[in-house]
Formats: structure tokens, C-alpha cells, sequence
């Protein structure tokens, strides 16, 4: 079968967007693999279909693969890459759209310009629902490593994400110790493992190795995930701009039970045609 597809991309960390409402196909997480490739596929971080809600409070859901064919509960970026996608599709004309994920109900705001702000939900900071083996909460975790001990911060947003700080991020082996942090068996689930480095209490720079893909160069929930862990050791405010090697987000919480919301681009590259 020839299947329709849109490349986009938030801040380079790209997806191939598919819309299972108006086309029937099965997305598994073969084919997934499949269109993720860069050689053989059409390349990408994650492929992320859209389909109809079980929830009748949404107006959609929406499944993400990761690029070795992973199922996963969320992702900030492709979040909002779904908001513009599901307009440009004319599967909506909302500006306010609430989407139903693994990782819980989303609610996405698209402004005038295109830029995207997503409702990420309050982060999850208890261990068992991060998920992450430890006592007890605590604003940071000592983690041992084969060679070494870091100190890291625990967060879920609806995805486990592991936050260490670094005093020179350019220079840090993040593909070395994120494979190794990704892996650990204190998280059951793997996770995303994001280095941060502080510039004043509004500004962040961030590199995240994410789970079954590797470093990209943008990760939206990890942004959110770092500001969380920043702001809980008492090092940032509850506004801050996250630098990532694809661009800037700006990232908001106002502190426990509350949600984190995230701003940015979503950038569309090219619709196409692939038989799979």
C-alpha cells in the first residue's frame, strides 16, 4: 500500500507524521523502524500517527515510535508538530486541541504565528510513577555508573526522564554516559538522560540522550523535565529558556501540582508518498 505522510521537525528533532483517520494503515513498530531509517526509510527521529480518541474529552490521540521502533508515551516536540499537522490536514480547525497519549491527556494552544504552546500536565516526581527505584522522593539521586557516580535528578512528564548538571555541556560525552544512564537498571522503563548546564536562573543550554534513538538535537519533555529537576534544587525560577542544539523553547511551572507548559516551533519540510 502507498502510504501519505508529512516530514516536520520542532527545532530539528524530526518525525514523519502520519494521519491514520482519513487513510486506513496499521503502524507497527516494523514498519515504524522501516520509515524511521535515513537510508532505506524516510528518516527520522520518531513516527508519530494520528488517529480518533477513545476519550470523548479529546479531539484526538496520538501514538509515538521511537527509531528503533519503540512505542512511547510522549514527546514535547512532536506534540506540537501535532497541532499544526492535524490543521494543515484539515482534520481540525481548533485553536485549542486536547490530545489523548500513553502518557495522558494533552491540551496544545496554537497561536497566530504557528508557535505552539502545550499543556504538558503537572510532572510526576514520585519514584514508583517516574518509573525509578529509590527510597523515597528527593530533589536528587546519586546514580553509579561503571566508572563513575552522578548526581541526577528524577522527573517524568509522562515519560522518565534522568537530569544531570555539567559545568562545560560542549565538551561533556553525553553519547557515552547518556547510553549508559539510558540503560540502568534503576529505571524498569529505561530513560531520557538530559545534561544541563546553568547559565542564571532564566537560561538554561541542554543536550538529551533520548531512549532508543540517541542524542538529538532537540527533546521537548526533556526540556520541561530539566527546568522541573533545576527549579526543585532550588537553582531557576519558574520561567526559563532552554537552549538546545536545534533552538530555544520556553519552558513555565509554577511549582508542585502544577503543570509545566512548553513554547516553541513546529516546522513542516515536506508531505510525501511511500509504499510500505
Amino acid at each position: 500500500m502507498r502510504l501519505r505522510f508529512t516530514k516536520m521537525h520542532g527545532l530539528g528533532n524530526d518525525f514523519v507524521m502520519v494521519d491514520a483517520i482519513s487513510q486506513r494503515v496499521a503502524i507497527t513498530p516494523e514498519r515504524a523502524r522501516q520509515l524511521a531509517d535515513r537510508h532505506f526509510g524516510v528518516g527520522c527521529d520518531q513516527v508519530l500517527v494520528v488517529e480518533a480518541p477513545q476519550n470523548p474529552d479529546a479531539d484526538f490521540s496520538y501514538r509515538i515510535f521511537n527509531h528503533d521502533g519503540s512505542e512511547v508515551e510522549n514527546c514535547g516536540n512532536g506534540a506540537r508538530c501535532f497541532a499544526i499537522f492535524v490543521r494543515q490536514r484539515h482534520l481540525t480547525t481548533k485553536t485549542i486541541i486536547n490530545a489523548e497519549t500513553r502518557g495522558g491527556m494533552l491540551q496544545l494552544h496554537v497561536h497566530p504565528d504557528d508557535s505552539v504552546t502545550v499543556d504538558m500536565g503537572a510532572p510526576r516526581l514520585t519514584p514508583a510513577e517516574i518509573p525509578f527505584v529509590a527510597p523515597s522522593e528527593a530533589p536528587s539521586y546519586r546514580l553509579q555508573l561503571n566508572q563513575q557516580e552522578l548526581e541526577i535528578g528524577a522527573v517524568s512528564m509522562g515519560n522518565p526522564h534522568a537530569v544531570t548538571l555539567v559545568d562545560n555541556l560542549d565538551a561533556y560525552p553525553v553519547a557515552e554516559v547518556g547510553a549508559e544512564v539510558e540503560c540502568h537498571s534503576r529505571f524498569p522503563n529505561r530513560v531520557n538522560a538530559g545534561f544541563m548546564q546553568i547559565i542564571n536562573r532564566n537560561q538554561i543550554h541542554l543536550r538529551v540522550f533520548e531512549r532508543g534513538v540517541g542524542e538529538t538535537i532537540a527533546c521537548g519533555t526533556g526540556a520541561c523535565a530539566a527546568m522541573v529537576s533545576g527549579v526543585q534544587r532550588g537553582l531557576l525560577d519558574n520561567q526559563v529558556s532552554v537552549n538546545l542544539p536545534g533552538g530555544q523553547l520556553q519552558i513555565e511551572w509554577d511549582g508542585p501540582g502544577k503543570p509545566v507548559k512548553m513554547t516553541g516551533p513546529a516546522t513542516t519540510v515536506f508531505h510525501g508518498q511511500i509504499k510500505i
